[in-house]
């Protein structure tokens, strides 16, 4: 079934000055109520620096630098032991590495969330509970050298889940400087597009290679294809197609996507991390940068990559200095595409292959991306333990704008039973009060209001956000439980404008219960005039009044 709607909070981390390389400056971007707009300063102190370090002995594959740095001179003596005594007692599983793995986890945490910002964040959490859906915690990292570090794994104490584990909260990283994300129509099926490129520089005998790999891909495919169908429901089931590329050169590709409607691109093979996305491997006479790839991908509006590819998370580096905006996942992201999946280290076939089992599974559940991201990385962590680098790898960063759904939601009609009657009870819609005949239905207890096309209800007035506002029910909230309560939520710039009978009152970036028969206009008071009413109730005169 599709996910219900979920509120999002958004945060930014960078450094507070150029001058001083430990102290960070965090703040919120988005917040789902107007007070949660908070910041905070912190410093990268010896403790976390040392940790971090000792974290990256255990699980680095290759070696990351110890950024950020801070002067031994500058702070007091460090002792592991002693902070991981404050974190908490050693795992039953795991030993030393499962307690340095939820040691940084911690503490990574905490140094995120203090202050104001927990604040934030509980009653975020709070209100998305509230609402009986997820939150979305998505987090902009716009200092280069804290972008190595796995986020992932925070945990707000020990024995509670890591923030990208789910299902309460649905993590990922992003960026706020990108071009607005045009509109994406949803699919009914799964399209995914598999390239395997070259397994390694210098692979001997190119011939036998290129052998194997066809093998390998037309077993994928079948993996992929079964995987996806095995939902347990034929009504909720959708179709899978996977079509498969092995070695291919760079005009072979690009005509494949632009001829084949794909909205998941999956990379395996070779990689390195350059400045310009780094270079993948197509073949061992080709290459591809990431900067050239996302001007296809973009182009033929995939939804979503994902690289099994050594790094693809990582930003380049020169003279130890990293390079901003250099890795694979955040220069596709920068060039439209709106959600890229990659991995933070090297991640070995056989792990990656029941990972994207996982996900195209999650995916073809009409799971949003986030979500399906949770639900692989929870596989990973069950089949190859806690202490084990594997589930830390994956990262997904998503474009702020790019909701993360793929697929069209059931009808829910099509999951009713035979002999099982719909309801016959009025529908609530918003109705036009200049044109009675037009009305837009609540589907799923949900009613999208804005100017871009992928709302339900699309009003083209340029005081109207893209995104503008939601109208949904509650259910058991009032003083008759099996009557629904209906709310106004305001996401907008400019706000909503309520008539409440006497006069016309202006809710911004909030929600307000909304009766029925209530006049609304959005984004101005001049803005077209709409009632929420029932289907089946005649458009009410007294609206009028409150022109």
């Amino acid at each position: 079934m599709s996910p219900s709607p979920a509120l999002t909070l958004r945060l930014a981390l960078d450094r507070l000055t150029k001058a001083d390389a430990n102290h960070y400056a965090i703040w919120v971007l988005n917040s789902p109520f107007p007070d949660g707009y908070a910041h905070h300063d912190r410093v990268w102190d010896e403790a976390m620096a040392q940790l971090w370090a000792r974290w990256q002995d255990f699980f680095s594959l290759r070696g990351l630098p110890l950024v950020p740095h801070v002067p031994s001179a500058y702070v007091p003596q460090f002792d592991l032991d002693a902070l991981l005594d404050q974190v908490g007692p050693p795992l039953e599983t795991g030993g030393q590495t499962g307690r340095l793995m939820q040691g940084l986890g911690v503490s990574l945490w905490n140094w995120l969330f203090d202050g104001p910002l927990r604040s934030t964040l509980e009653r975020s959490l709070g209100m998305a509970m509230g609402l009986g859906c997820p939150l979305h915690l998505q987090l902009e990292i716009r200092a280069p050298e804290l972008i190595s570090l796995p986020w992932e794994i925070m945990q707000p104490e020990p024995g509670r889940p890591a923030v990208s584990l789910g299902p309460q909260i649905l993590f990922s990283r992003t960026t706020s400087a990108v071009d607005t994300l045009p509109p994406l129509a949803l699919d009914s099926s799964l399209r995914i597009l598999l390239v395997l490129g070259q397994e390694a520089v210098g692979h001997g005998g190119v011939s036998a290679a290129t052998l194997q790999l066809a093998q390998e891909a037309a077993v994928l495919k079948h993996l992929l294809e079964q995987s996806a169908s095995r939902i347990g429901s034929s009504a909720s089931a959708v179709p899978c197609q996977v079509s498969t590329l092995v070695e291919p050169d760079t005009k072979t590709l690009v005509s494949t996507l632009e001829q084949g409607q794909f909205n998941v691109f999956f990379y395996a093979g070779h990689g390195v991390p350059a400045p310009d996305g780094g270079l993948l491997f197509l073949s061992p006479e080709m290459t591809l940068s990431g900067m050239e790839l996302a001007q296809v991908l973009a182009r033929c509006r995939l939804r979503l990559a994902v690289f099994n590819t050594c790094w693809g998370a990582q930003p380049d580096q020169r003279q130890s200095q990293v390079i901003p905006r250099s890795s694979l996942a955040e220069v596709l992201l920068h060039h439209g595409v709106p959600a890229v999946l990659a991995m933070r280290d090297s991640i070995a076939d056989e792990e990656a292959l029941s990972f994207i089992q996982v996900l195209a599974q999650s995916l073809a559940q009409r799971q949003w991306v986030a979500q399906a991201m949770a639900t692989a990385r929870q596989h990973l962590l069950t089949v190859y333990r806690f202490n084990h680098p594997a589930w830390t790898l994956p990262v997904l960063y998503q474009h702020p704008q790019f909701e993360g759904t793929l697929l069209h939601p059931i009808d829910p009609a099509v999951t009713q039973l035979p002999g099982q009657d719909l309801p016959h009870s009025p529908t609530p819609v918003m109705r036009c009060a200049d044109h009675p005949n037009r009305i837009w239905r609540m589907g799923g207890g949900q009613l999208r209001v804005g100017r871009l096309p992928d709302n339900d209800l699309v009003i083209p007035e340029p005081w109207v956000s893209g995104q503008h506002a939601e109208i949904f029910c509650r259910n058991g909230l009032g003083s008759d439980p099996d009557q629904p309560t209906y709310y106004l939520r305001d996401q907008s710039r400019f706000g909503s404008y309520y008539f409440d009978g006497a006069d016309w009152q202006h809710v911004h970036r909030a929600e307000i219960p909304l009766a029925l028969g209530t006049a609304l206009r959005f984004g101005s008071p001049e803005g077209q005039l709409m009632e929420f009413t029932l289907e089946s109730a005649p458009s009410e005169d007294r609206i009028r009044n409150g022109r």
